[in-house]
């Protein structure tokens, strides 16, 4: 029972931090907590609904389509939501983002009600039995695909000339501009690859689940944890915290009380910021007033 649970944690884990690590670039690359980054994640799953079972169009191209979709979405949101907020305080920061985030969420109810909706797996077989383990096709393909995901960004990041660009950007954005780096626009496609990273994890999880216009407020405190537990501003934390929570959720709804499971991620927020408010990965910062 254990291993069946651990296993199953990391499968859920796995988006939680694909998630997470979609808000913690945002963070690095612009100081922004997205409060809305939930309703990426449910876009995206609903772009990629809309496109394959109302359309009828096969599941790459609409794969495409919703990714190139919500990446212009966090564009668009970048550019006429956050752009003309200029030097505001990040309570203003914040507060717009909770605002688009009930924008979207209300635009969605408009049109598809509280409805609950369903996306065929994208991969169909047998469930697999490891011993006392049994997974499913598509659980491989979401470890495989969140795991690809977060590999290729550490390595875009770490070890590409663009990305040590981007990261150099982020830290001085006053320096960059004056070397001719257009921030304004690094900007944008930072907010644009936020988006994208949640429609790639409502791409993975989605067909395991259900859609509905209420599941990106649910992602967004499991990925809030998540960065609560590993650091905010931690990109290896992000996914630690991740995999972490789904782990601990799958535990203490086994081995305590199902009930649990909706409120493990609040107790791990109040736990981490009571015994480390950091973060696992997390370092103090102290400024001067």
């Amino acid at each position: 029972m254990l291993a069946q649970l651990a296993i199953s944690g990391i499968v859920v884990g796995s988006v939680y931090a694909l998630v997470a690590l979609g808000m913690t670039i945002l963070f690095r690359a612009t100081s922004i907590v997205n409060f809305g980054h939930g309703e990426f994640f449910m876009l995206g799953a609903f772009a990629i609904y809309v496109l394959k079972q109302g359309f009828g169009w096969s599941y790459p191209v609409a794969i495409a389509i919703a990714f190139g979709l919500l990446f212009l979405v966090g564009v668009l949101v970048e550019r006429v939501l956050i752009r003309p907020l200029g030097s505001a305080p990040f309570l203003s920061f914040a507060m717009m983002t909770v605002a688009f985030s009930f924008l979207f969420k209300g635009l969605t109810r408009f049109f598809y009600g509280r409805d609950v909706s369903m996306l065929p797996p994208l991969l169909n077989g047998e469930p697999l039995d490891f011993g006392s383990v049994v997974l499913f096709p598509q659980d491989f393909l979401v470890i495989a695909g969140a795991g690809a995901t977060m590999t290729i960004f550490f390595l875009f990041f770490e070890y590409t000339q663009v990305g040590k660009i981007v990261q150099a950007a982020s830290q001085a954005p006053r320096g960059a501009a004056l070397v001719g780096i257009n921030v304004p626009a690094f900007h944008s496609a930072m907010w644009g690859v936020a988006a994208l990273t949640g429609a790639v994890a409502a791409l993975l999880i989605a067909p395991s689940t259900l859609v509905y216009p209420d599941m990106g407020g649910q992602m967004l405190v499991h990925a809030f944890a998540a960065m609560t537990l590993g650091g905010f501003g931690s990109l290896g934390g992000a996914v630690l915290g991740g995999l972490s929570l789904g782990i601990i959720e799958n535990l203490m709804g086994g081995y305590v009380s199902s009930s649990l499971v909706e409120i493990s991620a609040y107790l791990v927020i109040m736990l981490v910021l009571l015994v480390r408010p950091q973060g696992v990965f997390g370092e103090w910062r102290t400024s001067r007033v």
